[in-house]
């Protein structure tokens, strides 16, 4: 089966002054987020990915370059606007110290499935076309590439947050229990009968174990022996 790793964007001028960007253009990194995105490049660089896909927002194609200047060929990012941002609608560009006055705010804490943004676009569409997106994307890689084929998708916060939670089996209204944090690196692979999630926020430790790992379908009963890098020995 394939494995899709979901990279959030580093962070931006807007994370750092506490403003919900949306979809809004002109967002970049900041000297933060180039950073983290480079470490997370760094990250990656010992994994053979077969591709990198991108929100077509700035900010996550900024994060795709870093990935993608230490990868053997680099080639061009494509853009799936399905796995952009939630569109917030009349919440964009405002501050977040602002939006949690509103009535709607501790909806969108307790009860995420019932929220329509004014003026955008519910959070359950928002799950539904990014998961939808990630699973048609992983279907198609692991078409061409083969079960063992290791691909990136950029992407945001709250996306990674819905595809994470679908992957989890958990409701929507449970998400919010997730955290996402800027650059950080998550690991699903979708199997025959269900999806398996590897980590979740990562943002160090070594990920070359991907290069050789385990491609069974089954939960290892008791929890396994755990994955182990290439240049390890076996015992």
């Amino acid at each position: 089966m394939a494995t899709v790793l979901l990279v959030r964007h580093g962070r931006t001028t807007a994370n750092a002054d506490g403003i919900l960007a949306g979809r809004a253009d002109g967002i970049r990194l900041d000297q933060i987020g180039q950073d983290q995105a480079a470490r997370a490049g760094k990250r990656l660089a010992v994994v053979p990915l077969v591709g990198v896909v991108s929100s077509p927002l700035e900010r996550c194609r900024q994060t795709s370059e870093f990935i993608l200047n230490l990868q053997t060929g680099s080639p061009a990012v494509p853009v799936e606007h399905d796995i952009t941002e939630c569109d917030y609608g009349d919440w964009q560009g405002r501050a977040l110290g602002d939006l949690a006055k509103e009535a709607l705010w501790p909806v969108v804490q307790n009860q995420p499935s019932a929220v329509v943004f004014p003026g955008g676009e519910s959070m359950a569409t928002m799950q539904a076309r990014s998961v939808a997106a990630i699973r048609r994307l992983d279907a198609a890689f692991e078409a061409e590439h083969g079960p063992g084929a290791v691909w990136v998708a950029v992407s945001h916060g709250d996306i990674i947050k819905a595809i994470l939670a679908d992957a989890l089996g958990m409701h929507l209204d449970l998400f919010q229990r997730i955290n996402v944090g800027p650059a950080s690196i998550s690991i699903v692979s979708y199997g025959t009968s269900r999806p398996t999630v590897h980590a979740t926020n990562t943002d160090s430790g070594d990920l070359a174990w991907l290069a050789a790992r385990d491609l069974t379908t089954d939960a290892p009963v008791g929890g396994g022996a755990g994955h182990h890098a290439p240049h390890e020995q076996r015992a």
